[in-house]
C-alpha cells in the first residue's frame, strides 16, 4: 500500500528459518489475495505456494486475516524513499502524487487495492491497517520537519496532521465514495493542506 500503502513483497530478513518462513507465507498470501481476492483466499492455496504446512500457518498466523495482517505489517517496515526537494511545496505534492500514481496505474494499484480491502473486513485487518498508516505518516511527517527548520512552516505545526491533510482525500474518493481520482485532485489536497498549515490550522499545541 504505500507513504501511500503501496505493498512491497515481503523481504529476506535476518533469523533463519522461521523468518523465511514468514517471507514466503507473505510473499504467496500477497499473490494469492492479487489473484483471487479475498472471498476466494484459503490457507490451503497460501500454503501450496508458500510450500509450508498449514499447521505451521493456523499456529503462527491464526488464518486469513492475521496473515493480512502480517502482510501489513511487513509492508509498513519497508523502506520508502521520502522526497527531499529542498522545498515543502514540492514535497507534499510529491507525497499526494504518489498515492494517485499507485492506485490509477493498473500495474501497481491492483496488491495495495486487494490488500487494504482485505483489512477492512476483520478487525485484526483493520487494526493492523490502522498500524500501517500510522507508521507511514510517521515516516513522511520528516518532510514537514525538515520543512519547519528550514523556515518553510510554521515551528508549530502538528507534521503527521499535514500529511494526514494531503493524502486523506484522495483515499476517500479510493475506498470511500468512488469517486473518480485524478492529478488535479492530488494537487489541490496538497495546496489545501499547505495552506490551513500555514493558517495555523495544524498547531500541535492547540491539538
Amino acid at each position: 500500500m504505500p507513504h501511500d500503502p503501496k505493498v512491497a513483497k515481503a523481504g529476506t530478513r535476518p533469523g533463519g528459518r522461521s523468518a523465511r518462513v514468514r517471507t514466503d507465507v507473505v510473499t504467496a498470501t500477497l499473490a494469492e489475495l492479487t489473484e483471487k481476492g479475498y472471498d476466494q483466499l484459503t490457507v490451503e492455496a497460501i500454503c501450496h505456494r508458500a510450500g509450508v504446512h498449514k499447521a505451521t500457518v493456523y499456529r503462527r498466523w491464526g488464518g486469513i486475516d492475521g496473515l493480512i495482517a502480517d502482510a501489513l505489517a511487513v509492508s509498513a517496515d519497508q523502506p520508502w524513499p521520502i522526497p527531499d526537494t529542498g522545498n515543502v511545496d514540492e514535497d507534499i505534492q510529491l507525497l499526494a502524487r504518489e498515492v494517485y500514481t499507485t492506485f490509477t496505474d493498473p500495474e501497481l494499484r491492483t496488491t495495495p487495492t486487494a490488500l487494504i480491502g482485505a483489512a477492512l473486513r476483520s478487525a485484526v485487518g483493520a487494526a493492523a491497517l490502522s498500524a500501517f498508516f500510522t507508521a507511514r505518516h510517521q515516516q513522511a511527517a520528516e518532510v514537514v520537519t525538515r520543512a519547519v527548520k528550514r523556515g518553510q512552516l510554521p515551528a508549530g505545526v502538528d507534521p503527521v496532521e499535514l500529511v494526514r491533510a494531503a493524502t486523506a482525500p484522495l483515499y476517500h474518493r479510493l475506498f470511500i465514495t468512488g469517486e473518480p481520482l485524478d492529478e488535479r485532485a492530488a494537487h489541490r489536497a496538497a495546496v489545501a493542506a499547505l495552506y490551513a498549515a500555514r493558517a495555523g490550522l495544524f498547531d500541535a499545541a492547540a491539538s
